[in-house]
């Protein structure tokens, strides 16, 4: 591994560091509001806490595999453990939200009367802001090195934030009406929510999993910039991307004059590979030269992307024109 790759995945194990500390603290002080109020609502959000620290100490494992390098056995490297860190942590919010609706459904029948609410809010109040900050960090750390678990892990202590907003909107609410049967509804509430967060957790990780092309931006600079080496008789087809973590791989078959030399075709592949990895940070670059007349050429790929029309040189008007 270069000496930027490892500088800057210790880099990025801070940030992993400071969601786990977040994570036990916000659901030490979630869990002792819950044990001052008796509050079904502010222990459904103390539960959910709970996943928050179980996914950050995830996190910090699948970080660390991603960084090793490839190996003898592992030929693509690990970056893939990040998507299997996003997809537990997926299923986690299920298994949350089933312990908050077996905890607060039978309180729908007997809803119990709340104690301490006042110092109860503030404690709840305090674990948010630290869970906002935190998350909030953690999102941009991730979409600046384009790190699917410190993204997955900064969404859900976003999506926290917003479930203990309305828990305490909500515990607020019993303090003032007296409506003990909102606690339960609370509750339940956030069961309902922090499921659609699992769900899109487990489909983005699937997708990952999958090998599903590189984002439509990316595409196109690959695509734009091997329009500009379709020139002097060089062609290409059989465009397939993926990404893998961090890292980005795609391959390309370059079709070049039967009659070159290999010294020419091969200046040719390294340019055209140099401008893809400028155009494409982290971008692992594999090409196949085949002679454009041999019609085998054409052939011998499958799921490759349809790049004809972007490599079409535009004519020029004048010339139609004149035509």
């Amino acid at each position: 591994m270069s000496e930027q790759g490892s500088v800057s995945r210790s880099y990025l194990m801070r940030f992993v560091w400071l969601s786990v500390a977040a994570a036990v603290t916000t659901m030490t002080l979630k869990y002792v509001a819950y044990l001052l109020t008796g509050s079904v609502g502010l222990l459904s959000d103390a539960i959910e806490s709970i996943v928050n620290v179980v996914a950050a100490v995830i996190a910090l494992l699948a970080l660390r595999a991603a960084a090793k390098p490839a190996d003898d056995t592992h030929h693509f490297g690990r970056g893939k453990a990040e998507y299997l860190s996003s997809g537990i942590e997926g299923f986690m919010i299920f298994g949350a939200a089933t312990a908050i609706l077996v905890t607060s459904v039978p309180r729908l029948w007997s809803p119990e009367p709340l104690e301490d609410l006042g110092i109860g809010l503030a404690i709840t109040v305090v674990a948010t802001v630290i869970n906002g900050l935190v998350g909030l960090t953690l999102v941009r750390a991730g979409q600046r090195h384009r790190s699917a678990t410190l993204r997955a892990d900064g969404h859900h202590l976003l999506t926290d934030v917003w479930t203990s907003i309305g828990v305490i909107i909500g515990v607020a609410a019993v303090a003032v009406t007296g409506w003990n049967i909102l606690d339960p509804l609370i509750a339940i509430a956030v069961a309902i929510n922090i499921l659609f967060v699992g769900t899109r957790l487990i489909r983005e990780a699937m997708r990952g999993l999958l090998d599903i092309a590189l984002p439509e931006a990316e595409s196109r600079a690959i695509t734009a910039v091997l329009a500009t080496h379709a020139v002097d008789g060089v062609t290409f087809h059989g465009l397939q991307t993926r990404e893998s973590g961090k890292d980005r791989f795609m391959s390309v078959h370059v079709l070049v004059p039967g009659d070159w030399t290999v010294q020419r075709s091969h200046d040719v592949v390294e340019e055209v590979e140099a401008d893809l990895r400028s155009a494409v940070t982290d971008l692992h670059v594999l090409t196949h030269v085949e002679p454009r007349e041999d019609p085998r050429a054409y052939d011998d790929y499958a799921g490759g992307l349809d790049i004809a029309a972007a490599l079409e040189v535009p004519r020029d008007p004048a010339e139609d024109a004149g035509g």
